[in-house]
């Protein structure tokens, strides 16, 4: 297996895989918001379920959910980046308050701030890296902070990036 491969969760996987299935899209999104077991989750369960052992279930809930949001996919960068890519010259104040503020989330208080974030994204077009995105979820709560540390490195470092490259 290549390392590429390697870093390819199983059930963005699939969710790629079967981004065109509409009944499995409206149902995933039906749980937005919601917690595991919550009457709205019920029929995101054919999709979940068999994705779940061995892995955060409220991780592979969130994301179903929010891949059903936003299916368009990518296969670089993370969302700092992404976020970045919805102003690259930060003239809007609010692009960078609302990425602070994702930041600033513990992991239970996640989800309503990134839901947020991909509808604006999904709003401009902007694909999503949901393999990295999956990875991230599972680290957020590092002590390090390591995952918000990377997401601020592309979302402040991309225009001096960019400028590096002319």
């Amino acid at each position: 297996m290549s390392e590429s491969e390697n870093q390819k969760h199983p059930f963005i996987t699939y969710l790629l895989r079967n981004a065109e299935n509409r009944a499995m899209l409206a149902a995933l999104r039906r749980g937005l918001g919601a917690e595991p077991g919550d009457p709205e989750t019920a029929g995101m369960m054919p999709y979940v379920v068999p994705f779940v052992k061995g892995w955060n279930e409220r991780d592979i809930y969130m994301i179903g959910a929010l891949f059903a949001l936003h299916p368009a996919s990518r296969s670089t960068e993370n969302l700092g980046h992404h976020v970045r890519a919805l102003d690259p010259t930060l003239e809007n104040d609010a692009t960078e308050r609302r990425f602070v503020q994702l930041l600033r989330m513990r992991r239970e208080t996640l989800e309503p701030r990134l839901r947020q974030q991909v509808s604006i994204l999904e709003s401009k077009d902007i694909p999503v890296n949901w393999h990295q995105l999956m990875r991230d979820l599972g680290n957020w709560d590092h002590p390090k902070r390591f995952v918000q540390r990377s997401w601020a490195r592309s979302f402040w470092g991309y225009s001096q990036s960019e400028s590096d490259s002319d």
